[in-house]
């Protein structure tokens, strides 16, 4: 599933639940190598290749997690297909490199600085002289008018999805020459660069009508390697084609097709020929990994020299020896059966080999997305409107576990993100989570007991239909308990997972070589219940001793579950959270979090009480309305901060009606403090200053409690091996007329990415 939203930079910074989009958010510039910003945790995978190497023409089938509603990457509908497609059609003053700074297209724009600041900022653009939109029109001043007009919040019959920047524009004029652009501004803005990227021609901005319905099913004028040859709805793909007109490198590729394809499905359209390229979830990254492989490697199914694993259909030869004697036995029935189990053993082994050996010709291109996720804390009433609470729970959180728990399995550097604002490698990153503090849970137990909120006190019997402080009932009725209905809470011996935060750091991370390469024949069908992402069992996962019911024995070498804190308690009332999480296939990496999580802050007395609900409703009904306690979500990074973060964290205000305008601050935590340092920021033309203010304005947030940061998301991509110079990109913004198939004899072997040093 995916819960991205928008384009680079088009509408209000997008939250993206589980799967992230491509980003086209330029960034600020300069930063050395002693600045706390440092470099790029992982460096992009994209098996770069020089053009000389790639061939000319063919069609790249590209997955996408929709088609989009609109081609128009400034309206509220907007999302990640529509940014892909802006990127490769429409022009763009700055792109971001893989270290997350932006870089002048050089395609577009010669040169852009700041020519004065007194009375007021002027930015001068001196545009590439081949620059000509598709009809052959040259690129120039009247398009970045018409933008300006369009996105300025002055006119309320466009139909934008926000006005950052572009609201402090005072004017747009022709300069010198054709090619010259002067923009003078109301009010000095630190993010200049953030604006005309992408840039429309002024036949789509130049009127309400045509800027609210003339591009959001086609774009008939572009200036971009590619154009936009068809949206196909009924097909569910966007087709894009070279541009004859495009002035710069040619296009290596004939074709790029969006097609969409829902992630669960993406594994058998890759094995299917029907995908080159594809985002994918750590399980079908796996299967393609294995599939990788040399022959002779030895995976789950083939031995080390390319035979069975040790029986003719992978079993252990115990088990191959009782089914050939069950086969050839006296008892017919018995063998009768065997031999139709055989049978149906070796179709599914055959058609498992002919899915790898089509899934083959792939290989797993990782980086760390743009992105990060955090713990998110609503501040809005309840026992977490009280600091206290919050930084108790936060301080309860060991943020390295639970990024080693989803990174450390797929070879990514598990680190924790340090800053709201920024990744590492970005100028404004700094870890200030030194404000909060690191994990005490002592101290985490001190503020709860500072709130009133002791362990052991007496606790009320609810009444009926009463919940736990902080615990709300799924008024929708859509919500799903994470826990079987028919447990009633006694713990039995093999069923627990106390153990998951812990001491077993074989299991947790996956490194058991004898249950992953799959002896056991249940685990070579992934029916095990283990989470593959992390090496856990899932609360399905039962131990079964021979010959006994579940969890009645001990399994050698179980440890005794571990001590947890009284339940605190404040006023008659447990301290319980509800944990909102979504319940679509490719949440399990949330769901890892969340168990962590609530394991972490058992330790501290607090309770969680964890909702799964449908993904198409976690947001609207769940987290933007506010119906939550606990949730993970995440964001992308931003090369702008001070004008991209500022709606999230900005301090909520009540509106006209009464309600409370929380903008994209979902915790609903915020400070005029915080506010304030946004705005300076925002002002400054001092790169220096505007780093340092943000960085203050992070140590609140991180103060303020109302949202964790984590880790930063992996990324995952399923590549053809002959693919180049498209996969994980990290930072970078895609260069699309790179992208191609390597030449016959240009395949060979290439370093795979490694973390930045």
């Amino acid at each position: 599933m995916s819960h991205v939203g928008v384009g680079p930079r088009a509408v209000t910074r997008s939250v993206a639940f589980l799967t992230a989009g491509v980003l086209a958010v330029p960034a600020l510039a300069g930063c050395t190598s002693e600045e706390p910003s440092g470099k790029p945790l992982a460096a992009q995978d994209i098996a770069a290749a020089a053009r000389a190497r790639i061939s000319d023409g063919g069609t790249l089938r590209w997955a996408a997690d929709s088609v989009p509603e609109t081609l128009n990457a400034f309206q509220s509908d907007a999302d990640a297909t529509t940014a892909r497609v802006a990127q490769a059609v429409l022009p763009s003053m700055y792109r971001m490199d893989e270290t997350g700074r932006p870089v002048r297209n050089p395609d577009y724009l010669e040169s852009a600085e700041v020519v004065d600041t007194e009375p007021k900022q002027v930015v001068v653009y001196q545009l590439n002289q081949q620059a000509v939109w598709s009809d052959g029109r040259e690129i120039g001043a009247a398009d970045f008018a018409a933008q300006w007009r369009a996105l300025s919040g002055k006119d309320s019959a466009y139909w934008t999805a926000r006005n950052a920047g572009y609201d402090r524009i005072e004017k747009i004029e022709r300069g010198g020459d054709d090619l010259e652009v002067k923009v003078t501004f109301s009010r000095p803005y630190a993010d200049w660069k953030s604006l005309f990227t992408p840039l429309y021609p002024k036949d789509v901005m130049g009127t309400p009508d045509a800027f609210n319905d003339g591009a959001r099913r086609e774009l008939k004028v572009t200036a971009g390697p590619f154009a936009v040859e068809r949206v196909e709805t009924k097909e569910d793909e966007v087709v894009l084609t070279g541009n004859p007109r495009w002035w710069g490198e040619p296009a290596k590729l004939e074709q790029i097709v969006l097609r969409a394809v829902p992630r669960e499905k993406r594994v058998s359209q890759l094995a299917a020929g029907k995908l080159d390229l594809a985002e994918i979830d750590p399980d079908t990254a796996e299967e393609v990994a294995v599939a990788a492989r040399p022959r002779d490697a030895g995976t789950p199914l083939m031995g080390p020299e390319g035979g069975p694993a040790t029986g003719p259909q992978g079993r252990s030869a115990a088990r191959a020896l009782r089914s050939w004697a069950i086969a050839n036995g006296s008892d017919e029935d018995a063998a009768e059966e065997e031999t139709l189990a055989r049978e149906e053993r070796e179709e599914a082994l055959a058609k498992r080999e002919r899915r790898q050996r089509a899934l083959s010709g792939f290989e797993v291109r990782k980086s760390l997305e743009p992105a990060y996720t955090q713990l998110a804390l609503n501040g809005a009433d309840g026992p977490l409107a009280d600091e206290r609470v919050r930084r108790a729970v936060a301080r309860a959180l060991d943020r390295k576990k639970l990024a080693k728990a989803v990174l450390g399995p797929l070879g990514l550097p598990a680190e924790p993100v340090g800053s709201h604002l920024a990744l590492a490698g970005q100028p404004a990153y700094a870890d200030g989570s030194g404000a909060l503090g690191e994990q005490d849970a002592k101290e985490a137990r001190a503020l709860l007991a500072d709130a009133g909120w002791v362990p052991g006190g007496p606790v009320k019997k609810p009444k009926k239909g009463e919940k736990a402080a902080g615990a709300e009932g799924d008024k929708d009725g859509d919500g799903k308990k994470s826990e079987d209905g028919d447990d009633d809470g006694t713990y039995i011996v093999g069923e627990d997972e106390k153990n998951r935060d812990g001491d077993d750091e074989k299991n947790r991370d996956g490194d058991d070589e004898k249950n992953r390469d799959g002896d056991d024949e249940k685990n070579q069908d992934g029916d095990d219940g283990t989470d593959q992402e992390s090496g856990e069992k899932h609360s399905s996962g039962k131990n079964t001793a021979q010959g006994g019911a579940p969890g009645a024995y001990a399994p050698k070498g179980t440890a005794a579950p571990a001590a947890a804190e009284a339940p605190v308690a404040k006023d008659g009332k447990a301290l319980t959270l509800r944990f909102v999480l979504p319940s679509g296939p490719g949440s399990d990496a949330l769901r890892t979090v969340a168990d962590r999580v609530s394991d972490m802050l058992e330790k501290i007395g607090v309770g969680t009480d964890i909702t799964k609900v449908p993904d198409e409703s976690y947001f609207k009904d769940h987290i933007a309305s506010g119906e939550y306690d606990l949730a993970l979500y995440s964001w992308p990074a931003s090369a702008f901060p001070a004008t991209d973060a500022r709606p999230i964290y900005a301090k909520p205000v009540p509106a006209a009606d009464g309600s409370l305008n929380v903008a994209q601050n979902y915790t609903r935590v915020g400070t005029d403090q915080v506010d304030q340092l946004f705005d300076r920021a925002m002002g400054t033309l001092d790169e220096g200053e505007a780093r340092d203010l943000l960085r203050k304005a992070d140590s609140r947030i991180w103060a303020a409690a109302g949202s964790i940061p984590l880790y930063q998301r992996p990324q995952l991509i399923a590549a053809r091996k002959n693919l180049a110079n498209a996969g994980a990109f990290g930072f970078e913004t895609p260069i699309y007329q790179d992208m191609g198939f390597l030449k016959k004899g240009a395949n060979g072997p290439r370093p795979s990415a490694t973390p930045s040093s």
